[in-house]
């Protein structure tokens, strides 16, 4: 093969783990949930946008001849997507170890209603002020009060970081509380939430960074320290420490909470302290009355923010005025403790070390915070907390992250913290990017509407329609590639119209594509699918998927269905063509087998014959032979009239085809010549004459049409009229 290394152990290109090359990390694996049955024919890779890879798994087609088994058993596959950045392989571009499919289903459903509610008064606001262009909606007052209920909403869809364990026995030296496992989609749109929507936030930024640090620091890094691991390694060596006091590594989990504001954590941490047991050799009461004092100040530590959730430690502060004099009154109070007598009392030298640089934290000492924290993002919110607590707008927090990140470089940075830069740099391009290569299309395609909520350069960047795109704008781009992404999986191809429906430029072509394209083996689907069409006004889409169904169905064997179907569509060419199947039926006896074949299908067309087009004369034909058998059976004198009125109307009825004139009238010559008295009056007997000299004279025509009856048909049935004429003249007054 040309090209082959041999050396290589018959790999093309072999990689630096074989032999003859130096060891190195094995390859990364990902495993591919894609839940097509076997067999697999072929496997088609592709990049799709950012860091994503969508892998197309194709099942072989069916066999010829396969029966009807084979009919219904369509072949087909499904396209999966994996995030070569985070691992994931979920339609949502999610980690897979945070999210699985199910759970990400669950999200993709979820995210509907609050996404076309939003749509929808998005929609009013344009219509109520006439503006042409949809950018202006955001400069309604009303409209980032609606974006903060949808992102709620949305955020409720991802979990509860703060929600508790069911099963969690308290232990009185747990340092961290068992919570629910926070993922990474979960803190990135809560990062959206606390910089683009909610305006409340404005004033306690700090507070809501720090309860957003307080949930999900966890994720910054996956290989770096962070101030999570630090308590979490000194959680795991705890059971076996006799004297905390006396390990380095308590005082350095003490710092590193009390440096993001973790009072509750720091506050337990010091309840730990030897001096607190009651059973002591020597006298620590110094000690334990310092260790105290500090724990008041921490629990005592003026927050600004509206107000402080149930278990959380601190002076909650509503204003800017009541926060400045309360931050001056305690820091007063730390000053003071920190030049007390007392530490000279204190005989346990690494309490007095670690005490006071707890103290030094609370004063805002920069080289103790920066000692203390492990991420650039922890020193970024201790400055914000002790340093610059009055710190507003992106520029002046972008440049302390520039300054954090320059002390604390990390290598392994996450997507939440390339989020978080974009984010401060007020770049959106870098915000849209980031979500994008890390969160995948459900992200990008709910977030947008966060990102415009009040910032009219993304409002204008995301909805201005570029040619390169085909003419569409990156906001319609993103919907079409996440819709691209629900239609390609069994359980989510319904929920893809509604975001289809809300691109102007190319959703609904793509959605009349994607219906068309539905399966119509299945009933169900096929209902589903005209319920999308009536939705969305898409009546003559519904129509072709009906006459679809139908065409299947007939060809299939299921005739009955594939009528219901055509009727249902109005298909009265398709209709007309099936009567003409069916009129060569029609002129044999009452007996005959072949009747039944096709009486069915005529009770599928119900009351409402007018909508059947050809088939009109086939009904009304159905109810004469009831009729005329009832008649020959001799069951009742009223079924003998029925007969003869039917056959009448049968006869002036214009859809009678003039072929059938003489089947008619040979079915009624035993019925008309077992009576005494005459069944027809005369101009009822004079119409079927004339009908039979019409007849007559339509057999010297070439293109007649025979019907294969006996030679002597008409002769017997002009002497039965002629018969029930001479008596009905007799009879007339």
């Amino acid at each position: 093969m040309p090209g082959m290394l041999m050396d290589g152990g018959g790999a093309i290109v072999p990689f630096s783990g074989e032999p003859g090359h130096a060891v190195a990390a094995a390859p990364p694996v990902r495993n591919i949930r894609h839940g097509v049955a076997p067999p697999i024919s072929r496997v088609y890779v592709s990049f799709s946008s950012g860091n994503l890879l969508q892998v197309a798994c194709l099942r072989p087609p069916n066999p010829e001849g396969g029966g009807d088994r084979g009919a219904e058993e369509v072949s087909g596959g499904r396209v999966v997507e994996v995030n070569l950045g985070g691992g994931g392989s979920g339609p949502g571009g999610a980690d897979a170890e945070e999210i699985d499919e199910a759970e990400m289903r669950r999200i993709e459903y979820g995210s509907v209603p609050a996404f076309a509610l939003l749509q929808s008064r998005k929609n009013a606001l344009v219509d109520g002020s006439g503006m042409s262009r949809l950018p202006s909606v955001s400069e309604h007052a009303e409209w980032w009060q609606y974006v903060l209920e949808y992102s709620k909403t949305i955020g409720s869809l991802l979990g509860n970081p703060d929600s508790l364990s069911a099963y969690m026995i308290d232990d009185p030296k747990m340092i961290l509380k068992v919570k629910e496992k926070p993922t990474s989609l979960k803190a990135a749109w809560e990062l959206l939430e606390i910089f683009f929507v909610d305006k409340q936030l404005q004033t306690w930024l700090p507070e809501r960074l720090v309860d957003w640090l307080a949930d999900y620091d966890s994720l910054l890094t996956k290989t770096e320290n962070t101030i999570y691991r630090t308590l979490i390694n000194f959680q795991k060596k705890l059971i076996n420490l006799q004297v905390v006091e006396d390990d380095p590594d308590y005082w350095s989990g003490l710092s590193a909470a009390l440096s993001v504001e973790w009072l509750d954590i720091v506050v337990n941490m010091l309840r730990f302290h030897g001096s607190y047991q009651l059973d002591q050799m020597d006298s620590r009461e110094t000690e334990n009355g310092l260790v105290e004092a500090v724990a008041v100040l921490v629990s005592t530590m003026p927050r600004m923010r509206p107000d402080l959730p149930s278990g959380k430690l601190g002076q909650c502060c509503k204003t800017r005025p009541d926060f400045i004099k309360a931050l001056e009154k305690w820091r007063g109070q730390v000053s003071k403790l920190e030049c007390s007598a007392f530490w000279i009392q204190c005989g346990h030298q690494k309490t007095r070390d670690g005490l006071k640089s707890l103290l030094h934290i609370m004063l805002g000492n920069i080289k103790n915070l920066t000692a203390s924290t492990s991420h650039w993002l922890e020193l970024f919110a201790s400055h914000l907390l002790y340093i610059r607590p009055f710190t507003v707008g992106f520029e002046g927090m972008h440049q302390l992250a520039q300054k954090c990140i320059q002390l604390k470089p990390s290598a392994d940075n996450s997507g939440l913290t390339g989020l978080l830069t974009g984010i401060l740099s007020e770049n959106t391009e870098v915000v849209l990017a980031e979500c994008t290569k890390n969160f995948g299309p459900w992200m990008v395609t709910h977030a947008m509407e966060l990102l415009t909520a009040d910032n009219d350069y993304a409002d204008m960047m995301l909805h201005e329609e570029r040619p390169n795109f085909g003419g569409i704008s990156i906001e319609e781009l993103h919907r079409l590639v996440y819709a691209q992404v629900l239609c390609s999986h069994a359980l989510t191809w319904q929920i893809a119209p509604t975001y289809l429906s809300s691109c102007l430029n190319q959703g609904l072509g793509l959605l009349e594509i994607l219906l068309l394209k539905q399966p119509i083996q299945d009933n169900r689907v096929v209902l589903k699918t005209l319920e999308i069409c009536r939705l969305y006004e898409l009546e003559n889409v519904s129509t072709n998927i009906m006459k679809i169904a139908g065409i299947y169905h007939w060809k299939h064997g299921r005739k009955g269905t594939g009528v219901y179907w055509f009727q249902q569509a109005n298909d009265k060419v398709r209709l007309d063509r099936i009567a003409q199947q069916l009129f060569e039926h029609i002129g044999k006896s009452v007996t005959d087998d072949s009747f039944k074949q096709w009486e069915g299908l005529l009770e599928l067309l119900g009351s409402d014959i007018g909508s059947a087009g050809g088939l009109e004369f086939l009904h009304r034909y159905r109810d004469f032979k009831r009729s005329l058998q009832m008649a020959q059976e001799g069951r009742t004198g009223e079924s003998v009239r029925q007969t003869v009125e039917f056959l009448i109307q049968l006869m002036r009825n214009p859809s009678t085809p003039q072929r059938f004139w003489l089947p008619l009238l040979h079915d009624s010559v035993r019925l008309l010549n077992c009576k005494p008295c005459p069944l027809l009056n005369v101009a009822e007997t004079t119409l079927l004459l004339n009908k039979l000299q019409e007849l007559s004279l339509a057999k010297l025509r070439p293109d007649f049409s025979n019907i294969h009856l006996p030679s002597h048909a008409l002769n017997s049935v002009r002497l039965a009229l002629a018969s029930n004429l001479a008596r009905a003249i007799l009879e007339e007054p």
